[in-house]
């Protein structure tokens, strides 16, 4: 009989934001996949979990994935953690997902952590929809694609490195207007947890005088529907 991928989200900061299923998984596991295997040993220390732990990650996936397809076929039961948040996410994971699922592999993916909820939830910007645009393409493709989110009327979210953080706020108020209503989460679920809120133009400012470190999520508000826009105009000209 063929084993289980359990897809386990691990903290994206706080090590006690651990779930007990997660820990139980991980415990019981034939096979630990990680994307960093220094990065989860201290996790898996912290909650004494001592299986055995194989790389898998971005640059070797393609060549790991078949092997632990086989693994799982033959009855291992095997778990998939990313550094932080849930695997999958801007992080390894679709490619060992897609290939079980397709094998008619049971997968399991444990509900847990990751940045991308709580920094919208937090923004104070519409939540009840939304689109995850993750990490944008750094050079090929990102002015068509922001081209394409300037209507985009639902609430986005960016992944983004600190050190392209204030160009992407200046590119985004170039195509979403500099009075477009943002919130840059900073360092979720760490000690030095922020949430810098206001329009792109006051933000990107802050960020010019102080220089961020940590791991950013960027919430931009969505376009204004027609309908929002024609009521605006008819207010405006009656002014």
């Amino acid at each position: 009989m063929a084993g289980i991928l359990y897809i386990v989200p691990t903290p994206v900061g706080n090590l006690e934001d651990m779930t007990f299923r997660a820990v139980k998984v991980l415990k019981e596991a034939d096979l630990i996949l990680a994307e960093d295997t220094r990065t989860s040993s201290i996790l898996l220390h912290r909650y004494d979990i001592h299986g055995k732990l194989q790389s898998h990650h971005k640059f070797n996936e393609h060549q790991t994935v078949s092997m632990v397809r086989d693994k799982i076929l033959a009855g291992l039961n095997v778990a998939l953690i990313s550094d932080a948040g849930t695997p999958g996410i801007s992080d390894p994971g679709f490619l060992l997902a897609r290939t079980c699922a397709a094998e008619g592999i049971e997968v399991q993916t444990l509900p847990g952590a990751t940045a991308c909820i709580p920094a919208i939830v937090s923004s104070g910007l519409p939540c009840d929809r939304f689109c995850f645009e993750g990490f944008l393409p750094v050079k090929k493709g990102r002015q068509t694609l922001l081209t394409e989110l300037e209507k985009e009327t639902r609430t986005m979210v960016f992944y983004e490195s600190p050190y392209r953080l204030v160009k992407t706020l200046e590119q985004f108020a170039e195509h979403f207007g500099p009075e477009r209503e943002c919130s840059v989460a900073r360092e979720i679920s760490k000690i030095h947890e922020e949430h810098r809120r206001g329009t792109l133009s006051e933000v990107a400012s802050w960020y010019r005088e102080h220089e961020p470190k940590g791991e950013i999520v960027i919430v931009v508000a969505g376009a204004p529907s027609e309908k929002k826009s024609r009521k605006k105009d008819m207010e405006s000209q009656e002014d």
